[in-house]
């Protein structure tokens, strides 16, 4: 199983195949009826919580198309723009609301991306530096309460321990705040470093809080799903298709500046990226079930006891280097996906709350989406700034820095992520 996933996967097979031929290979060589394997992948997808993915993909979409970026662009310009390496710290706050808002890393690097890295470079900023700011902004977009991964990770614990959607959404909180003042800091000091220029003075708070009221309407959908899933006006698979409802509202009716063509561009995009993530869920319940059969999560908890001496700071060391290498090769859906059955009954004997563990894993997945070889977002965050990956990789360590710092806060001082949870909880 695991060496037949692992072939495949240097062999360039894409990962969902990959896991496919996998899970059919091993049950091959087990002589196991090949329905198994089919009838795991229909069980996996006939879920009714699963309706929050395609709905989150597709407001996600909605806002990408609809022009909400350039009036976030904008106030955060207004806010921060006068300060050395101004550019850099409006692309951080610019990319920090709107992935609050599309609750999509890849999306947030498209869309915030595409407007900011040109002008950054126009205004004499270096093309690593603005492709660095940006994909690792967008990051925070896979902890905000519209980020379908927070979905996925509790579909993954299933069987395994009882994770509250909303109690993740809550969880995720502040350390999204702790990683956008990291990515911040990080953005200021290689600006004084390299000697960037300041932009203007500050306009005055009135004309910021006249930015602010512009992009209001795109960021209230973060409040909403909070707010209603709180109030106990919606659940959190409601709250999913009452974005879409108020992405349509703001894009259409408020702004006016989603078309028709960008209406069905949305649509075409929802539907291709929620077949690709049904998909990867399918094949993957699959390949969770050979995993369990074969005592997987055991022995690689086994296996790390050894290597720690049932040191529990050691054992969540090793987990979160593991999974930093699995998610330089797998995208972030299939690394939840595979790697939750696994690692969470091992956190979890060693002290880790599930909740807790979701964060971890979250970030992981983030660090992951910015490293070669899959590195989604920066691959496109290259492509945009029109520079080479090996040229963004060697000025890449104080952005890296801030989201190890995030990852080893959250990893070793459960109160980030737990304390909002209790506190709403009473």
């Amino acid at each position: 199983m695991c060496g037949s996933f692992v072939l495949l996967l240097l062999l360039g097979v894409p990962v969902a195949f990959a896991i496919g031929l996998a899970s059919v290979a091993t049950a091959i060589a087990a002589d196991l009826p090949m329905a198994i394997v089919f009838q795991k992948m229909v069980g996996g997808m006939q879920i009714f919580s699963f309706l929050a993915i395609p709905f989150f993909i597709f407001a996600g979409e909605l806002m990408l198309h609809g022009g909400i970026a350039e009036r976030i662009v904008n106030f955060a310009n207004r806010l921060v723009g006068h300060v050395r390496g101004g550019l850099g710290m409006s692309n951080v706050l610019g990319c920090t609301l709107f992935g609050g808002v599309a609750g999509s890393p890849l999306a947030d690097v498209s869309a915030m991306g595409s407007v900011m890295i040109p002008l950054m470079k126009r205004e004499g900023y270096d093309a690593d530096y603005a492709v660095n700011v940006t994909t690792h902004a967008a990051l925070v977009g896979a902890l905000m309460p519209t980020s379908h991964n927070l979905i996925i990770y509790v579909l993954a614990t299933a069987g395994i321990a009882a994770v509250s959607v909303f109690n993740l959404i809550l969880a995720c909180v502040l350390p999204a705040v702790l990683l956008t003042v990291a990515n911040l800091v990080a953005a200021y000091a290689v600006a004084r470093k390299r000697g960037y220029p300041t932009h203007g003075t500050f306009p005055g708070w009135p004309a910021v809080f006249s930015a602010f009221l512009a992009a209001l309407p795109g960021l209230l959908v973060i409040v909403i799903i909070l707010g209603g899933i709180l109030s106990g006006v919606f659940t959190a698979t409601e709250s999913a298709a009452t974005a879409v409802c108020w992405a349509l509202l703001v894009t259409a009716a408020v702004y006016r500046t989603l078309s028709w063509r960008g209406f069905l561009a949305a649509c075409a995009k929802a539907c291709k990226t929620t077949g690709v993530v049904l998909l990867l869920i399918g094949i993957s319940s699959a390949f969770g079930y050979f995993m369990a059969l074969y005592e997987v999560p055991q022995k690689t908890g086994e296996w790390l006891e050894q290597m720690s001496g049932n040191n529990a700071w050691a054992i969540f060391l090793w987990v979160n280097l593991l999974l930093f290498v699995l998610g330089t090769f797998l995208d972030m859906a299939a690394t939840i996906l595979i790697c939750t059955p696994i690692f969470l009954p091992i956190c979890m004997k060693a002290g880790m709350d599930p909740t807790q563990f979701g964060v971890v894993m979250l970030l992981n997945c983030a660090l992951g989406l910015n490293t070669p070889p899959v590195g989604s977002t920066q691959f496109v965050g290259c492509a945009i700034g029109g520079v080479s990956v090996g040229q963004v990789m060697r000025s890449i360590a104080p952005f890296y820095g801030a989201l190890l710092v995030t990852l080893l806060a959250a990893t070793y001082l459960p109160s980030l992520s737990l304390a909002l949870p209790k506190l709403v909880a009473g």
